[in-house]
């Protein structure tokens, strides 16, 4: 059974507990959200300039489109401004700071009726986090920049939850991905080349559901769910933010949702900062979610120099 929490008041702790059983939760607009929106379209409607960047894919040809789109996500990812609108979230949610930590919120771009598919564009396939290395205690942040429709959305495959599905994610190494998929997306233009874990057997996307929420409204799932991008018909190019926290009373008790069928290698857990001060997870905790030698040299992402220095 699947529940969705409408504006649910109970704790994190007991959230995070729902959350790992597989449970939904959508929560109205609120301040410290309305204002992460904000400043997102601020940079998005500054990239975009004079037109409308729901509506600019009706402009520009696909590579036009990708030149403005390509530098804008990495911008926004890494603003230092970014990183504290989350902390004002986690903050306005009662979170416990010290013990909550997060990592930077990606902007997706998902363009109407197929117009870009690849790279900075890409749709994701039925799929779940943990294909990518995500812990299992990971609880995602999902929310709308502009309005959007069903028929701009996500969607979830509850069937999955429990029942496994033959996939790829044996072929997926976080760190190999950070030197080489993270750092060439936007190469990808008519074609996405990158490897990506995804299922091996049918997936049957019905039953499914999508939520629809206002801007300044998100959703909370866990990174466990099976989850796909709606193939976009609603005319409007969909801005939407995603990022993660992880608990360290969870992850040091190995609590999280039920490890049905992945099979990566690496852990995304060097990604997450403590929301007090933005210091990194202590390697005795990531060791525990170790399962390869991590490679020599730097073993989180980082954006090019010119782009840090432009803030």
């Amino acid at each position: 059974m699947h529940t969705v929490y409408f504006d649910s008041p109970v704790s994190d702790e007991v959230r995070r507990e729902r959350i790992y059983d597989g449970q939904l939760f959508l929560f109205s607009p609120r301040p410290s959200l309305l204002a992460l929106c904000e400043h997102a379209r601020e940079m998005i409607e500054a990239a975009f300039a004079p037109l409308d960047p729901t509506m600019a894919q009706h402009k520009f040809s696909v590579e036009e489109f990708v030149a403005i789109a390509a530098p804008l996500k990495p911008s926004f990812i890494h603003h230092p401004k970014s990183k504290q609108l989350i902390q004002e979230i986690l903050e306005e949610y009662s979170y416990d700071l010290e013990k909550t930590y997060f990592d930077v919120p990606r902007l997706k771009i998902i363009t109407s009726h197929a117009y870009l598919t690849a790279g900075v564009g890409y749709p994701f396939h039925p799929h779940r986090d943990t294909w990518y290395c995500a812990p299992p205690s990971q609880v995602n942040w999902w929310l709308p920049v502009y309005e959007f429709e069903s028929e701009s959305s996500m969607a979830f495959h509850p069937k999955y939850w429990s029942q496994p599905v033959k996939n790829s994610s044996s072929g997926f190494n976080y760190y190999e991905y950070n030197n080489t998929g993270r750092k060439n997306a936007a190469q990808h233009v008519k074609k996405d080349t990158r490897f990506q874990p995804r299922s091996e057997e049918p997936i049957d996307i019905d039953p499914q559901i999508r939520l629809v929420c206002e801007v300044g409204g998100v959703m909370l799932f866990a990174g466990a769910q099976m989850h796909s991008t709606v193939p976009n018909t609603s005319g409007r190019t969909r801005y939407s933010i995603d990022f993660r926290t992880v608990h360290l009373d969870d992850l040091i008790a190995r609590k999280g949702a039920p490890n049905v069928d992945n099979v990566s290698t690496g852990t995304a857990l060097r990604d997450f900062m403590r929301a007090t001060d933005l210091a990194r997870l202590p390697e005795e905790v990531i060791a525990l979610y170790e399962d390869t030698a991590p490679p020599e040299g730097d073993l989180v992402f980082r954006p090019p120099v010119a782009l840090l220095s432009s803030y």
